[in-house]
């Protein structure tokens, strides 16, 4: 329900902000501003999305927990959809989350409704190498009727 009346009051919160904005400055200038800004964004995004993917890239080689990482590199795809819609309520969301000082607020907000889980794969006391668990059923082909054993 909520996602339906976000689908049908963003639009009209854009539509509304483009008279707003067109009556005060004009058309041309509007549709500039609406262009200039996507290019803006796209820039920021991409800047943005770089250095959240080697900060990913360089935590996973020090085997640091990713998930701060892939909150920044979901939390700047998402400010890419909203740069890239035409809009000015969607851009000023979009350029909130594409800097990192608000995308480090939204991350804590969104911390305290989410609760977040990590998988850190076992390694080999010996070597240091990850170890592969591999879980399965065994169903022994002699007995059609028993049930499958879990090892």
């Amino acid at each position: 329900m909520i996602l339906v009346l976000l689908f049908l009051l963003i639009p009209l919160v854009e539509i509304a902000l483009f008279i707003q904005v067109g009556g005060l400055i004009g058309l041309w200038p509007t549709l500039l501003t609406v262009v200039l800004t996507a290019i803006l964004g796209a820039w920021l995004v991409r800047t943005e999305g770089l250095g959240a993917l080697e900060r990913l890239r360089s935590g996973l080689r020090g085997r640091d927990d990713p998930a701060a990482a892939l909150a920044d590199g979901a939390l700047i795809l998402l400010a890419g959809a909203f740069l890239l819609t035409p809009g000015f309520f969607t851009d000023a969301v979009g350029f909130l989350l594409v800097i990192p000082t608000t995308r480090a607020i939204i991350k804590r907000l969104i911390a305290r409704h989410w609760q977040f889980q990590s998988v850190v794969w076992p390694e080999d006391d010996r070597t240091g190498a990850r170890v592969t668990i591999i879980e399965g059923e065994i169903v022994t082909p002699d007995d059609p009727g028993s049930s499958p054993t879990r090892h």
